[in-house]
């Protein structure tokens, strides 16, 4: 029988049509597995032949197994199960059956009757192997620093940014939220202090919006030996994103839809209108400045009698919802046979954002995100020896915001910041300012607030952004056993394409000033009502990856010694916007061996170049080794500690590196300066040269030196599991301008390679399991503590040793140490005087560090302590007869946040800003004992809103960051239905914390978008 074959023909793909592409990726396994389900013969019904074994295979779950090799193993007989799962299999009795099917445990089996029925398990995965850059390595034989998470705690984030599902999860890794901006709210992230490659199925990519229904897991790689054969991109470590494949077996089909509430989680507390005018006229008086508001003002604002006058508008309350939607749809299928299996995804997000709508507009102007996601993964082994993987991916992302004002930068990319302007207005504005609207329906407004907040949010048109992105992923895997067994060859070709656009309609809007008059009110108008314009599209960001690479490795066990060999050559050129092209070229290879498993050993080298350096400085070479002892497979161990599994004590040094130059600053360029007329204003006009930053001809890679400690400890059955890891990373020819450069040559110095900084710490993971009959139960626990200090840097002259920024933390804040308020006129005479300024009593007081009776600059010191910061997480749960509970807590300690600007500082913006419920407690004669702020002022003060200790404040926080509560219906229920399972479950996020600092979230304060607390529900189903 001729064999069928796929020929795929190439296609191109423009704009709207992205999806068509992917439509035969869809529909491609779907249509195959029919093929070979159909080519499947149907096993023998006859009960009467002699040696005939029947039985019918299924998971755990009852599902039937399509697919499974039933195979006789004294004779090599093969027979492969039906789509009901049902095998015929011609075997003597106490001969052994082997029941095999990828992504399944392989069970042998002796015959004793003529009917055997088999339930496999899938493999366990997490358990069995870890996670490299381009394979996989036995957990029990691997030294290198790896720690992964997998979907399902990942599923219970109901968030939209893979970055905040790994808050807490992972030790080493630490993540920063700092807006809640639908489409822009995923958290920065370090590992180690550093920023990670991230890996997407081993190429190196951003980290796409992805959805978590189509991941399998992320892995972070910690060490030198885990990221070396990254060359110049190994220095920060790496992420690993692996996406799921498809298993044989029978098509298995999941959909999940989910809806919530997002609402925030803190917002800021401004002061009514009347406590607005009785601060402010203090204020007043504190400057020596007559006050403005009379007593009729304040009584007015009290009772709230003039409305338009002397408003008070709670303006949070009326420009913003409650809450907002949240909505997520997901359908995936896989499934396939031993020669062809497939996954396919399809995932639509929805979140709305808080911003209240008019009914009078015809198009929204809320911060609205959309986002449509298509994956497939397909696997065809083309033979025996031969398997072929194609990966499709497309991504749609359609925002919306309101029309007013500029954009900036987030990420490194151009987007509509349009929100957050708002939400900066909503902080700035008192709400005394003006009305929401004047009685005849106008926009409150007047000559010092001509921007209504409303009209900036409703009536200032809409602005549309979009963004695409597609991938294709095509390999191969030759495996050589015909040649030398455990040899296999792989070859791989990826492109990668990102685009955004932004469209902005904007229009103008009057706001009106009214005024009572001897005839009625009368308006003064500032602005003017516009229509919308037809704005058109820009291109804020475009972006291509094309990357290759060819792989060979060796795999065999001789005896009691394993061998493993790995080497990868790859090239990768990523073209952003109109910039020539960046180019890495990579040659590394790995070579690991164990001895019984006991003894291990791995050595990792990798030479890598990248085309931004001088030709005769691009390549670099990146050695490093480790080595490994299981202690627990020692027989004076394993014979007599039957309760101890692992022992592994395992260290890793190299040197790793990281590109990063700049845009071709080894050679130096000019560009037109300053142009003069020759002949009079009618002559030539001739432009001079001007010279650009200085070249600098000897730039070369940061390089680092890393030094792994870890211990691995596995009890009980590996119920108990922990992990301990000491770090210390000294990263050295950091790029720095130096800091004693002159300004006489009257140019820009260049960046050179003279810093060195250490990174070290400690990571500790530690996690139980067990159950008490049906009730299954864990806990896991992670910390990582991490210092970074500042070894050298080229600074200028430092008179002080306090002044110095050697020796000092990297995100070190240098200021005043506070030491009180003043209290009267004789302590302000008694104590040093203030360079440019005169205090009053109730201004800040700080310390004369050099002791010259004098506050300056010298006076300025380190106001972080050296001290190691503290990230950490704990989860737990449990199931039992159908109910699951999980939960996860993430925090931090030793962190220290600076508190300044248009929230926490009093009238800003030349006396016309906000002032805030912390106001209120500001220092008086009266309150001279209890004050924990400043004598108010209006405007700047540069005395007490200089950087001081006393502006700084304790990060620590304690967040309950998600918990999730399920329950799946019992089998024998929807069995009923076909249907293999129904799961109902709530979530939420960023639920509840604790924080020093009472009315300030830890990670987004300011006067940009709240961080959202998110309440979910949904339902999956399983077929």
């Amino acid at each position: 029988m001729k064999k069928p074959y796929l020929k795929v023909k190439g296609m191109q793909v423009y704009g709207k049509t992205l999806f068509k592409g992917l439509m035969i990726g869809l529909f491609f396994p779907l249509s195959l597995t029919a093929q070979l389900q159909k080519g499947v013969k149907e096993t023998n019904s006859s009960a009467e032949i002699p040696g005939l074994l029947k039985g019918t295979i299924q998971t755990i779950y009852g599902e039937p197994l399509f697919g499974v090799s039933v195979k006789d193993k004294s004779s090599g007989t093969v027979v492969t199960s039906d789509k009901n799962g049902n095998y015929s299999l011609l075997i003597d009795s106490g001969e052994v059956a082997v029941f095999t099917l990828k992504g399944y445990l392989s069970q042998e089996m002796t015959v004793t009757g003529t009917k055997l029925n088999v339930v496999l398990a899938e493999s366990e995965k997490q358990q069995i192997v870890v996670q490299r850059l381009y394979d996989t390595q036995k957990k029990l034989t691997s030294i290198l620093s790896s720690e992964s998470v997998y979907t399902k705690d990942l599923l219970s984030s109901p968030v939209t940014a893979l970055n905040n599902a790994l808050s807490g999860r992972l030790s080493g890794l630490s993540t920063l939220q700092s807006t809640g901006l639908p489409g822009l709210d995923a958290a920065g992230y370090a590992l180690r202090g550093q920023n990670p490659t991230i890996i997407v199925n081993g190429i190196p990519r951003d980290l796409i919006s992805i959805d978590f229904d189509e991941i399998e897991s992320v892995t972070v790689l910690k060490d030198a030996l885990a990221t070396g054969m990254l060359g110049l991109r190994s220095a920060g470590g790496a992420i690993l994103v692996t996406t799921k494949k498809g298993e044989a077996g029978k098509q298995k089909i999941s959909f999940t839809a989910q809806t919530g509430l997002q609402s925030p989680v803190n917002l800021p507390k401004p002061l009514d209108a009347f406590n607005y005018a009785t601060l402010y006229n203090e204020a007043l008086l504190n400057d020596g400045k007559l006050p403005v508001y009379t007593s009729a003002d304040l009584e007015a604002f009290r009772i709230g009698s003039d409305p338009m006058g002397h408003p008070n508008v709670d303006w949070y309350k009326e420009i913003l919802k409650d809450n907002a939607p949240f909505t997520r749809y997901n359908l995936n299928t896989s499934g396939g046979g031993n020669n062809a299996r497939y996954f396919l995804a399809v995932d639509y997000l929805d979140q709305q954002g808080l911003l209240k709508a008019s009914d009078k507009n015809t198009y929204s102007t809320n911060s609205d995100f959309k986002r449509y996601i298509v994956r497939t993964n397909i696997d065809v082994d083309l033979s025996k020896n031969l398997m072929v993987n194609l990966n499709l991916f497309g991504r749609i992302e359609n925002g919306n915001s309101p029309g007013s004002f500029g954009s900036g930068t987030i990420n490194g990319r151009e987007v509509n910041l349009r929100v957050n302007n708002i939400f900066n207005a909503l902080a700035t504005t008192p709400n005394g300012a003006y009305p929401v609207r004047n009685p005849d329906g106008s926009l409150g407004g007047n000559k010092d607030f001509t921007n209504n907040i409303l009209g900036q949010s409703t009536q200032s048109g809409y602005t549309l952004s979009y963004g695409r992105e597609m991938s294709a992923d095509v390999s191969f895997k030759r495996t050589l056993d015909d040649v030398t067994k455990g040899l296999w060859l792989k070859g791989l070709v990826s492109f990668n394409t990102n685009l955004s656009e932004v469209t902005s309609r904007g229009k103008t809007f009057a706001v009106y000033q009214g005024q009572e008059g001897p005839t009625g009110i009368n308006y003064k108008r500032f602005g003017t009502d516009g229509t919308i314009v037809a704005g058109k599209s820009i291109n804020t960001y475009q972006y291509k990856n094309f990357y290759s690479e060819l792989s060979a490795g060796y795999d065999r066990t001789f005896g009691d010694h394993h061998v493993k060999a790995l080497v990868n050559a790859n090239i990768q050129s990523i073209y952003v916007g109109s910039d020539l092209p960046l180019n890495y070229q990579t040659l590394a290879t790995t070579l690991d061996y164990d001895y019984k498993g006991k003894y291990l050993a791995e050595v990792v080298m990798s030479y890598s170049g990248l085309n931004r350096y001088a030709d005769n400085k691009r390549f670099g070479f990146f050695p490093v080794a480790g080595l490994g002892w299981n202690i627990a497979k020692e027989n004076f161990i394993a014979d007599h500690v039957k309760w101890l599994n692992t022992l592994k004590l395992r260290t890793s040094y190299g040197r790793t590196g990281n590109g990063d130059p700049g845009y071709f600053v080894y050679n130096q360029y000019f560009a037109d300066g300053a142009g003069y007329y020759f002949g009079g204003g009618s002559g030539t006009f001739v432009y001079s040269v001007k010279e650009l930053t200085l070249a600098n001809a000897n730039i070369t890679w940061e390089k680092t030196d890393k030094f792994n400690l870890g211990l691995d400890l596995g009890l009980f059955n590996d119920k108990l599991t922990l992990t301990t890891e000491y770090y210390h990373n000294k990263y050295f020819d950091l790029l720095q301008v130096r800091g004693k450069n002159t300004s006489i040559i009257g140019n820009i110095y260049p960046q050179e390679n003279i810093g060195t900084t250490n990174y070290s710490g400690l990571d500790f993971t530690a996690s139980y399991r067990n159950h008490l009959n049906n009730f299954n139960y864990y806990v896991s626990g992670n910390l990582t503590a991490n210092s970074k200090i500042i070894k050298y840097q080229d600074e200028v002259f430092r008179q002080y040793d306090w002044m110095k920024r050697t020796g000092q933390r990297t995100d070190q804040t240098f200021g005043y140490q506070a030491d009180g308020f003043y209290q009267n006129a004789a302590d302000i005479a008694s104590s040093p005087k203030t360079e440019g300024y005169n205090p009053v009593p109730g201004d800040l007081k700080y310390k004369d560090l050099n002791g010259d009776g004098i506050i300056n600059q010298f006076d300025q010191e380190a106001l972080k302590n050296n001290k190691a910061i503290v990230y950490y997480g704990l989860s737990f749960g449990f199931d039992f007869k159908g109910f699951d509970f999980s939960a996860l807590l993430q925090g931090a300690a030793n962190r220290m946040i600076y508190l300044s600007g248009a929230t926490q500082w009093e009238f800003q913006n030349d006396g016309k800003g906000q002032a805030f419920e912390h106001h209120l407690d500001r220092w008086t004669p009266e309150t001279a004992a209890t004050a924990t702020y400043p004598r108010l002022g209006i405007g700047t003060n540069p005395n007490n809103q200089a950087i001081s200790s006393f502006w700084l404040r304790s990060g620590n926080y304690l967040r309950l960051k998600n918990m999730e509560v399920g329950y799946t219906v019992p089998q024998r229920l929807v069995a009923k239905l076909k249907i293999a399972s129904i799961r109902v479950f709530a979530n939420g996020m960023n639920l509840f914390t604790i924080s020093d600092n009472k009315g300030v979230d830890p990670e987004v304060y300011g006067t940009g978008y709240p961080a959202l607390r998110i309440f979910n529900a949904g339902i999956n189903i399983k077929l």
